[in-house]
């Protein structure tokens, strides 16, 4: 992790990562999937707890996800942690519900494929529906 993210090494350990390794705890991370995590994604520690974590965590809560639903989605794709919310992750959302989607839906998917929310929607998502659609499948399949 030191190696892929440097900076690593100047967080102050008792402030900046003690804080969001308990926050993780208590949505319910352990400490196997602590570990899971920081190899996927190390830049993770960097992200502010105030600023980048807490409000996506809660934004992802608005969605209908309870608290081991966000876990889940953090530990399966962490790097949805620093996904802006204005540029990433609410047009996606927006764009799952223009395909019909409902809020259950759009919640079932983050948690199932948390990726998809740092897809690019003009190069990947919409190529891809597009692509399904001349197929023959329709908007319920």
């Amino acid at each position: 992790a030191i190696l892929a993210c440097p900076s690593l090494i100047a967080l102050n350990p008792l402030g900046n990562l003690e804080s969001k390794v308990q926050w993780l705890k208590d949505l319910g991370i352990d400490d196997p999937q602590l570990v899971k995590m920081i190899a996927k994604f190390p830049n993770f520690l960097a992200c502010s707890l105030e600023e980048n974590l807490k409000p996506r965590a809660q934004w992802l809560k608005s969605l209908g996800l309870d608290d081991s639903q966000v876990a889940k989605t953090i530990v399966k794709f962490p790097a949805i942690m620093g996904c802006s919310l204005e540029e990433n992750l609410k047009p996606r959302v927006l764009w799952l519900k223009e395909l019909g989607m409902d809020d259950s839906q759009v919640a079932k998917t983050i948690v199932k494929f948390p990726s998809l929310m740092a897809c690019s929607l003009e190069e990947n998502l919409k190529p891809r529906v597009l692509w399904l659609k001349e197929l023959g499948m329709d908007d319920s399949q």
